[in-house]
């Protein structure tokens, strides 16, 4: 049995059942840094920045691009902390958005958080299916290996992953942040490790014969074309720091809804630009960017690279086979470690929407003992494994093609919390220098480049050549590159499901159960109190009061949420 959380009148909410306090500072930011699976994004994307159908992209410059891509993941995470202590709500860039510029724009946002999370678990479920049989092969048991190169058998460990994910999230955010401890600490040691390895031996003049000397030079990105090299290599850089949003998702679990989660993405993500700087730094200069062995520039490396350079790096010792084994381990980990992280934000982000009528009730559901979203978890799940399913059926190159794709949808969403921060604070910026740079400037900033990169990177995945399979055929539907297609479609089926359930459910889009914040009026607090505006179910919202003052109660005073002025006559 579960119970579902509905707006009340004007949109008040009284709670959405969620276990608050669970999670402190630490548990945030591990949940923030474990979401974007480093080993696993490195693994997967490190090669598409280096080259793209076996044509040089970044190159020697993937540590610039990776540096540069960290720029405006920081400002919006700025954007993140800035809004959530406003309104520390979990459905984020949902509510967010709403609040600045609507129901439409906001719904848009929801959507965005759920289709790349949708598209990302079939990449997600591939590499755990893939490396569970590598792993245990490693470990000696015959005939395993072979099993990570069937597409049917790492079909099936996919699908086994996402459901073992599913159930965990379901059972509730303590269980999922231990669970994220030991994943996490596994597969940072491992990465840290491997950079060590591959510098030392570089160093040493022990590495291979191609392999390069670090320079500063490989951190100055803007040698390079800005609309065909830089802005679809961001996409996929952006990719990899995806995911320290979740730390702030889950704020309304956390033991400070509106500081500890803003604080968590800040610190998540200068913790990811370390690690990716070391380890991007140490996986260029051990294999080179050439087309040769274990080149990153070499297509067939470009999917997997940690598997191209492994064997080379660690040798045939026994210290070297545990090594390779711990390599394994890690990218497993980290796979499944983000399969169960993303379960969590996508839930959430639908918990959220439902509260306020925007999508079907069911998905307000909340577990009456575990205290977790029920319907938005279990359907996360399983409209993940049937997406991954029809990807895999109709050409498992495709799933290739979901990088760039998810590039897209991040640049989408992040940009438009960007310039929501800006909105939404746009009357109170120039009342301090902190709020000018932290609430305007930084914001605005992150949102422009997103959209820059968004623009330019679509016009790249759709030539018809950017993705090539292991034959040399060009990936396209319809002739465009398939990369810019799933993305699109991916935004234009939002945009239809919206349409749907506008004619069905028409309140939310009516402003009636999320109203825009620039129509909210709030009721005069007691002497020494600070108007403050929170979201409905924060324990700190003051009573709504329509525009027009119709429920104002007699003798009591409304303050405008924006300003902080009284109002004395009703709004037009």
């Amino acid at each position: 049995m579960s119970t579902t959380i509905t707006p009340a009148s004007g949109g008040a909410v009284d709670g959405k059942g969620l276990k608050g306090g669970a999670l402190g500072l630490l548990s945030s930011v591990v949940v923030g840094v474990a979401s974007t699976a480093p080993a696993y994004s490195l693994a997967a994307s490190l090669g598409f920045i280096v080259a793209s159908g076996g044509a040089l992209l970044a190159g020697v410059k993937a540590p610039g691009i990776v540096l540069l891509a960290f720029i405006p993941m920081y400002f919006i995470a700025v954007a993140y902390q800035e809004l959530n202590k406003a309104e520390p709500d979990c459905g984020t860039t949902f509510t967010w958005a709403s609040r600045a510029f609507g129901p439409v724009t906001g719904w848009m946002g929801g959507w965005g958080i759920i289709a790349a999370d949708v598209i990302v678990m079939a990449n997600l479920a591939q590499i755990a299916g893939s490396y569970s049989f590598t792993f245990v092969g490693q470990l000696g048991l015959p005939g395993v290996a072979e099993l990570a190169d069937s597409t049917l058998w790492s079909t099936v460990a996919g699908l086994a992953w996402i459901a073992i994910m599913t159930y965990i999230c379901y059972r509730g955010i303590e269980i999922s942040a231990r669970l994220q401890y030991v994943l996490l600490s596994i597969e940072v040691i491992v990465l840290l490790v491997f950079a060590g390895f591959a510098l030392t031996r570089v160093y040493t003049g022990t590495a291979e014969s191609y392999s390069l000397i670090p320079s500063l030079d490989w951190f100055n990105p803007f040698t390079l074309d800005f609309g065909s090299v830089i802005a679809p290599a961001m996409l996929i850089a952006i990719f990899i720091y995806w995911g320290w949003d979740t730390a702030v998702s889950v704020n309304e679990e956390s033991d400070d809804p509106a500081k500890t989660p803003g604080r968590a993405a800040i610190l998540s993500t200068v913790l990811l630009l370390a690690t990716y700087g070391v380890v991007t730094v140490a996986a260029v200069a051990f294999a080179g960017v050439g087309t040769e062995g274990i080149g990153l520039g070499a297509e067939a490396n470009s999917s997997d690279v940690f598997s191209a350079i492994g064997p080379a790096l660690f040798g045939d010792s026994v210290i070297g086979h545990i090594l390779l084994l711990l390599l394994a381990a890690s990218i497993l980990t980290s796979a499944s470690a983000s399969t169960q992280t993303t379960i969590l934000p996508t839930a959430r982000t639908a918990l959220s929407m439902a509260v306020y009528k925007a999508v079907p009730a069911k998905f307000a559901r909340i577990h009456p003992k575990f205290l977790t979203p029920t319907w938005s978890t279990i359907g996360m799940g399983i409209v993940s494994a049937g997406f991954y399913l029809i990807f895999t059926l109709i050409s498992p190159t495709l799933l290739g093609a979901l990088i760039g794709s998810i590039g897209l949808m991040i640049a989408f969403y992040y940009g438009l919390t960007g310039f929501a921060c800006v909105w939404f604070y746009r009357k109170t910026l120039t009342t301090s220098f902190r709020n000018f740079v932290m609430r305007g400037l930084f914001p605005f900033l992150g949102g422009a480049m997103l959209a820059a990169v968004f623009g330019y990177g679509l016009v790249q995945f759709a030539a018809p050549d950017w993705l090539v399979d292991d034959n040399g055929d060009n990936v396209t539907i319809f002739g465009i590159g398939a990369t810019a297609v799933v993305g699109i479609a991916a935004l234009v089926l939002g945009a239809i499901l919206m349409g749907i359930w506008a004619l069905r459910q028409p309140d939310f889009f009516r402003g009636k159960t999320l109203a825009r914040r620039s129509d909210d009026l709030v009721l005069a607090p007691g002497d020494g109190r600070v108007p403050t505006f929170g979201l409905p179910d924060s324990g700190r919202m003051p009573e709504v009061i329509a525009p027009d003052l119709s429920n104002l109660p007699e003798g009591q005073e409304a303050i405008d949420a924006v300003t902080g002025k009284k109002v004395t006559k009703p709004k037009k």
